[in-house]
């Protein structure tokens, strides 16, 4: 393949886009980490994927928090400041805000116009109610609004969303939560159960080809901020299920030798070859509680539907123990 020579890097994207990007393109395996689906269509697109028949999670979780809301609300107590990270569109917080009447909320997600304007929405409907969102890679450091301070905090961290991390990685972003939470903090999470390989694959790759046009979103995403030349019709999408590791996959496959660059840098990708683009990994109750353990937070309840197929936990920092 001919040289290609760099193109200068667009002033407005985001550097930790353009470096996951590249470099996971040019690893041996590779990988997109899940968080750059969430520019505003790819946000758009989760909120109707979740609204899917195949797609259960969201449905059972909301079931589950309608259910149990006051029971959640006696656990925590009423008040403080609710934290809700990767809040997206914020569909299921009103159901935890009416609960436990936080005089804060802070929603914090990667996608900026999408939590501002959820935000506002939000604000609408709960005048009484002190809004702040912070635009963040909820994974990495950031501050938390001030005016917080002082308050009992509660984390929320719903969808089953550290599913999408590999162990380690989720039991690291569990111990940042609990520094930035701190001592007698709650957390309130999701996690999808193992089930049936068939039905966990229909979950991630619908009929209706809405999880395939989100998974070929990133692609026009980096077409159109790292001047992007990806045949969009030469990558497919694939759901698969680890037996190993216990996750479903989502990839972007190739359906023909494909060549293309990205801000000027050249890639090639045989027919077959696939960019690794999201996990889910789905845990079993003790599984659930290890991580949750191991990440620095006590587990003190759990709910789950009749079928058992998602659960709710409720989780504590308390303070370490020096004992075994």
């Amino acid at each position: 393949m001919p040289e290609t020579l760099e193109a200068p890097p667009a002033p407005d994207v985001d550097p930790a886009f353009r470096k996951d990007v590249l470099d996971g393109l040019a690893a041996p395996i590779p990988a997109i980490p899940a968080r750059w689906f969430y520019d505003r269509r790819g946000s758009e697109l989760f909120d109707d994927i979740t609204r899917l028949d195949d797609y259960y999670p969201t449905r059972i979780e909301t079931g589950i928090l309608t259910e149990r809301a006051a029971e959640i609300a006696d656990a925590v107590g009423k008040g403080g400041a609710l934290i809700e990270f990767g809040a997206g569109s914020a569909t299921k917080t009103p159901l935890v805000i009416d609960a436990i009447k936080p005089e804060h909320y802070v929603p914090i997600d990667i996608s900026g116009d999408y939590l501002r304007d959820a935000a506002k929405a939000l604000m609408a409907d709960h005048p009484g109610l002190a809004v702040d969102p912070v635009e963040a890679d909820f994974t990495k450091p950031f501050d938390l609004p001030h005016e917080i301070d002082g308050l009992h905090r509660v984390g929320f961290f719903p969808g089953s969303t550290i599913g999408n991390f590999v162990p380690a990685s989720a039991t690291d972003m569990l111990r940042h939560f609990r520094a930035m939470l701190g001592d007698g903090a709650h957390l309130i999470i999701g996690m999808d159960r193992v089930k049936p390989i068939e039905r966990l694959k229909r979950a991630y790759d619908d009929s209706e080809g809405v999880t395939a046009a989100f998974n070929k979103n990133l692609l026009k995403r980096i077409n159109r901020e790292l001047a992007g030349t990806i045949p969009e019709d030469a990558f497919d999408h694939e759901a698969r299920w680890n037996e190993m590791m216990g996750r479903i996959e989502m990839h972007l496959v190739a359906n023909r030798d494909v060549d293309f660059t990205v801000e000027g840098r050249p890639f090639s990708f045989a027919k077959g070859a696939s960019i690794h683009t999201e996990n889910s990994h789905k845990y079993g109750k003790r599984a659930a509680r290890a991580l949750l353990a191991a990440g620095g937070w006590t587990p003190i309840a759990e709910w789950t539907d009749a079928d058992d197929d998602f659960a709710l936990i409720l989780a504590e920092a308390q303070p370490p123990r020096t004992a075994p």
